[in-house]
């Protein structure tokens, strides 16, 4: 079964050992919805990571206006660690989205020593990119 809330994600890494919780990352990374090639640009891509990590964040329209993020890399755990990072913050209102503690999330979930200083670099890149674009985009969204 495929966690769908921040709190059965949490109970999975936690009943999982080392081992079983990189599988279900990598499992997480083969979930994420596919991003078009035209969107894999170097505007789109994140500076900072290693691999190849592309990142697009839109703003859904609908009452009220909610975050999607469509990414991709050439990395199965960076496709997982961004697969965290969708589940989390997508169909959110941007608000919302700023209001989560994405780094301590990853910290609960026993992520954070999976992240070697490179993919840390990619992963807090990417955090850095999501909360600059939500402040941009908190008054549009309402």
């Amino acid at each position: 079964m495929k966690p769908t809330t921040l709190d059965e994600l949490v109970e999975e890494f936690a009943a999982s050992d080392p081992e079983e919780r990189m599988q279900l990352l990598m499992d997480l990374g083969r979930q994420l919805e596919p991003m078009p090639a035209e969107l894999k640009t170097d505007e789109h891509r994140v500076q900072g990571c290693q691999s190849g990590l592309w990142l697009v964040i839109r703003l859904e329209p609908g009452t009220p206006r909610t975050v999607r993020l469509i990414a991709d890399s050439d990395s199965q755990i960076v496709r997982g660690l961004v697969a965290v990072l969708s589940m989390l913050c997508s169909g959110r209102t941007p608000c919302e989205v700023a209001a989560l503690d994405l780094e301590g999330t990853f910290e609960r979930l026993g992520l954070k020593k999976y992240l070697s200083p490179n993919r840390a670099n990619g992963f807090y890149a990417t955090v850095r990119r999501i909360r600059d674009w939500v402040k941009l985009h908190e008054t549009a969204a309402r």
